[in-house]
């Protein structure tokens, strides 16, 4: 193999391997970034004050009463109707520690 073919052949290996590297870092990144909000939003889901039963003490946003409710693996409570507006909200309040509570 000549010179010249051997570092075509070369630098071509190191570009891919650093394109590959870039690829990685940057799902990486991502996936760090992902599991950082993640846990953001766990913990402030474990921060509502609790009922004797575990389940979350919030003020419905929809019938502006007080609940104690269950939250799924998405954080949001029991009686969370998907497309309504104001569940919608209390989902997303719950999420980011802002729901009102008692």
């Amino acid at each position: 193999m000549s010179d010249r073919r051997l570092e075509r052949v070369l630098r071509s290996t190191l570009r891919e391997a650093g394109e590959n590297f870039e690829r990685l870092r940057e799902s990486t990144d991502e996936q760090l970034t992902e599991a950082r909000e993640a846990y953001r939003v766990a913990k402030n889901a474990r921060q509502l004050p609790e009922d004797e039963e575990g389940r979350a003490r919030i003020v419905c946003r929809r019938f502006a009463e007080r609940r104690a409710a269950t939250l799924d693996d998405r954080y949001r409570p029991a009686c969370f109707e998907a497309g309504h507006p104001d569940c919608e909200g209390c989902a997303e309040d719950v999420r980011e520690g802002r729901i009102e509570t008692w």
